[in-house]
């Protein structure tokens, strides 16, 4: 079934092959909930869109609302990639800042069906606590940083959590506008703006 022993915690220690499989399920569920949606999306569509038998699916995950868990992991894990790969050779906090927005406005841009299905899917009470804890993870990256540009003199006075809220604000209207065609703007050259608006409006 492509899965080896357990670990200590009772976790599944994936093979190679099953890592695959699992990432297949995971594929199809992301196309099919942006089609149409977490409720109306079956596991029997999402089997049948990965190309695997119904019982693998429950090898992997014990309901949809696991594997919804699962995508939603996946993807937080390769923003933040994306954002710390950005970040790795900028200097001051406030340059971090700075392209750590530009990255995750072209994660969005690229990833635009997913942000449209997480749009979307925040009013759905079964998904709604992991999309929070989301928020919560990235809201304190940015709370983190913005402290230490304050603590170097180069963010203004206030309070950090309002204005990391600001941050993520204006990468999450920027990145809806982009997606809804309401910009009509490359990516990279959006990002670039994203990110001189966040760093000027910090700096005032």
């Amino acid at each position: 079934m492509g899965a080896g022993p357990t670990t200590p915690t009772g976790e599944r220690q994936l093979t190679e092959q099953g890592r695959e499989r699992k990432q297949q399920l995971v594929d199809a569920a992301m196309k099919l909930f942006a089609e149409r949606g977490f409720a109306a999306t079956r596991i029997s569509d999402i089997c049948a869109e990965a190309g695997v038998a119904k019982g693998l699916f429950y090898w992997y995950f014990p309901t949809k609302v696991d594997l919804f868990d699962e995508l939603v992991r996946t993807m937080r894990q390769r923003l933040r990639r994306a954002q710390a790969d950005a970040m790795s050779g900028e200097g001051s906090a406030l340059d971090k800042i700075r392209a750590g927005t530009e990255a995750s406005v072209g994660f969005i841009a690229e990833h635009t069906h997913y942000f449209a299905l997480v749009e979307v899917e925040r009013a759905d009470p079964a998904v709604a606590d992991t999309l929070k804890g989301t928020n919560r993870v990235y809201r304190d990256d940015v709370v983190a940083l913005i402290e230490a540009a304050q603590a170097d003199g180069d963010v203004a006075d206030g309070d950090p959590r309002l204005l990391a809220l600001g941050v993520l604000g204006s990468v999450s209207s920027f990145g809806s506008a982009f997606r809804n065609g309401q910009i009509d703007l490359p990516a990279d050259e959006l990002a670039a703006f994203v990110g001189r608006w966040v760093v000027g409006a910090l700096r005032a």
